[in-house]
């Protein structure tokens, strides 16, 4: 009996031990994924760096939890941040990077439709044969999130009502799965991504405008 008790305590204790490491490691990076977005909305190149250190700390928690889908999406967060840092210093016209554009309604359907059968496909395959919680709705919000993703890097103005309607998915799957710091997170990150739509069409109007007080010079 006195066995038995002892193997519970060390059972509880190596329990409450990995909660608190991957609590600690979880507020590391919602640091990091704040730094991220409070950077992007000022389209300021660092967020990229701050993206691949916050992602890759996701990438392990995620797989801990079995949301197998959300930590191959932020081993693609980390490739893209990648991509993101060069296309914004290095892209664009004459190598300056890239400006904040806007795509018309037509190509939004057809990523929107394309995506959304994809994510449908991926989730049945989960469904099938992994163990990963929520087999659908984890495949939507990684589906489009690499989608939206992309968007962000090529600095497309209408990635952020995407990421409004992502953040909103995502926070039910966090809640489920008691990532409780990562759902008050995406409940902020729904709130910004409203804000940082409104900065970057403020600055595509003002390029607008300069472009065109150019041309009348």
């Amino acid at each position: 009996m006195t066995d038995l008790w002892l193997t519970l305590v060390e059972s509880m204790n190596a329990a409450f031990g990995e909660v608190h490491v991957m609590t600690a490691w979880e507020a590391l990076a919602v640091l990091l994924a704040m730094a991220y977005l409070l950077l992007a909305m000022k389209a300021s190149v660092w967020c990229w760096a701050a993206a691949f250190a916050s992602t890759a700390i996701y990438t392990v928690l995620f797989w801990k939890v079995s949301l197998l889908m959300e930590s191959v999406l932020n081993i693609y967060y980390m490739a893209m941040a990648l991509y993101g840092y060069w296309l914004w210093t290095q892209g664009g016209d004459k190598h300056q990077g890239v400006k904040v554009t806007t795509w018309p309604l037509k190509t939004h359907l057809k990523l929107i439709a394309v995506t959304g059968v994809i994510s449908l496909c991926v989730g049945h395959g989960m469904a099938m044969y992994t163990q990963a919680a929520f087999p659908y709705l984890d495949a939507a919000t990684t589906c489009f999130a690499v989608m939206t993703t992309y968007l962000v890097a090529k600095k497309v103005l209408e990635n952020w009502l995407y990421w409004v309607v992502i953040d909103i998915v995502s926070i039910y799957l966090y809640l489920s799965k008691g990532l409780m710091l990562t759902s008050l997170l995406f409940v902020l990150y729904v709130g910004l991504a409203v804000v940082g739509y409104f900065l970057w069409r403020t600055a595509l109007a003002d390029a607008r405008e300069a472009n065109a007080l150019k041309l009348l010079s």
